[in-house]
């Protein structure tokens, strides 16, 4: 029996860390790319586990079958490359057409499809494609769970914005039952664990504001527009978090230096294990849909909330200690996760005041000067400076081409530069390409030495 998966991630182009395309199978992802730098292309195949780290390719059969418009196919298989699978055969042009990737064989044996075009599909180097490309992908594992920061690979696609919608809902329900057993029973560690499932809920804050203002077009006072305001909206949710981690600390200490009785212990048990069941819940979800919208950080998310379900049955070890004769139990327990929450949020501090600090990941700097480097008739790339807005990225780039050039001409290598970065940077909303001639580049070339004009002192710029 052959067992047919779409593969949908391919669908919406979703792309790997060497800049091919990247695919959700069982158990991971594989990145199929084009490879033909100085060489006949050949498909390259790269395998990566749930969380898009690299892993070695699976046991067993290994197929893609390419049909071309005019109904042509062909087979490929493949061998053993350093950390990729390499196809035995070359691809013949044009690049356009569909692939059908087979994995195992007999009873095991599952298909994926996606599509290759001219226009869309991507190589490996030989084309600008090369391991820096399509930013987002390439760094999954950086991808952490940070309060009040959403993802450019969850804002800009459809599903994953669903996804977070669904989560906020089934994390905000969980948290106001656990809201009513905390006024019924006392307990200080549900009340920490509360406060720790309404602050997960509270990522999607950031989300809805920015969605409101990313329908308003730049002004003239405004001229970059209002991405800022998903900065601004992180900073509160984080600020809000810390301030009700401070308030759950406090009353645990409070707790322990003045017990009071802990009632409904079967209340707070039943309320324990709905914080594991709605975390559990939000992980499954998070997961399955990141796998296949191909986004390694709603997939992270969803292993932080697995992680945060276990937290939740440390309400139920407080009550259990309660039961048998340890009253202290609850408030140790909401103190425990009372850290726990002020770990993430420590992270989530540093990430928020990084964004608006203008800072970016160094990786990314990587990137741009990677792509602007590749395109035809640039001779160097001086600087790049770059920043988030919001979830959308911008760039400056300095670049200097032959100084025999006329505007003309360099005006066509900016555009070109412009136009890669645009295409491998999917989060880029706009770039400026300054342009030099090589023989006078960089930015200490444009400033003035000192001089004196209109009868003013000697000054310099």
């Amino acid at each position: 029996m052959v067992h047919r998966e779409s593969g949908q991630g391919s669908h919406s182009e979703v792309h790997g860390p060497h800049g091919g395309r990247l695919i959700a199978v069982q158990g991971g992802f594989v990145e199929i790319s084009v490879f033909e730098t100085n060489v006949p292309p050949r498909f390259h195949l790269y395998f990566f586990d749930e969380r898009q780290q690299a892993v070695a390719a699976p046991p067993g059969a290994v197929e893609i079958e390419t049909l071309r418009p005019d109904g042509e196919r062909q087979t490929f298989t493949f061998r053993l490359g350093d950390g990729f699978l390499e196809s035995t055969s070359e691809i013949p042009e044009p690049h356009d057409f569909h692939v059908a990737l087979a994995l195992g064989a007999n009873a095991a044996r599952r298909m994926y499809g996606t599509r290759f075009t001219e226009e869309g599909h991507a190589h490996e180097e030989g084309h600008g494609h090369g391991e820096h490309a399509h930013g987002g992908h390439g760094h999954a594992a950086g991808h952490g769970h940070t309060h009040g920061i959403v993802d450019p690979t969850i804002r800009t696609t459809a599903r994953g914005l669903w996804a977070i919608k669904w989560s906020f809902v089934a994390l905000f329900v969980t948290a106001l039952i656990q809201l009513a057993v905390v006024m019924l029973s006392n307990s200080v560690a549900l009340l920490t664990d509360m406060i720790h499932n309404f602050g997960d809920a509270a990522t999607a804050i950031p989300l809805g504001v920015a969605f409101l203002f990313a329908r308003r077009s730049p002004s003239r006072r405004f001229t970059f527009g209002f991405g800022r305001v998903e900065d601004l909206a992180g900073l509160a949710v984080v600020l809000t978090i810390t301030a009700s981690a401070a308030v759950a600390a406090y009353e645990a200490i409070q707790r322990l230096v003045h017990p009071q009785p802990v009632s409904h212990l079967g209340a707070i048990v039943a309320a324990s294990i709905i914080g594991f069941l709605g975390n559990e819940a939000v992980a499954i979800f998070r997961i399955r849909v990141g796998k296949q919208i191909g986004s390694a950080a709603l997939i992270a998310d969803g292993y932080h909330a697995r992680t945060d379900g276990w937290t939740s049955l440390a309400v139920l070890v407080g009550a259990v200690g309660v039961h048998f004769g340890y009253p202290m139990a609850d408030p140790i327990a909401g103190l425990v996760i009372t850290v726990a929450i002020l770990g993430v949020v420590w992270g989530s501090v540093k990430t928020v005041l990084t964004r608006m600090l203008d800072g970016v990941e160094p990786e990314l700097i990587d990137q741009v000067l990677a792509i602007a480097r590749e395109v035809n008739g640039v001779t160097g790339v001086t600087e790049v400076r770059a920043r988030w807005l919001g979830h959308r990225l911008r760039a400056e780039v300095n670049i200097s081409v032959g100084p025999e050039l006329a505007v003309n001409a360099a005006h066509e290598i900016a555009k070109e530069v412009e136009h890669q970065l645009q295409h491998h940077l999917r989060f880029l909303s706009g770039a400026i390409i300054h342009v030099d001639p090589a023989t006078n580049a960089g930015e200490s070339k444009h400033r003035q030495g000192p001089h004196a004009h209109d009868d003013l002192r000697t000054h310099s710029h």
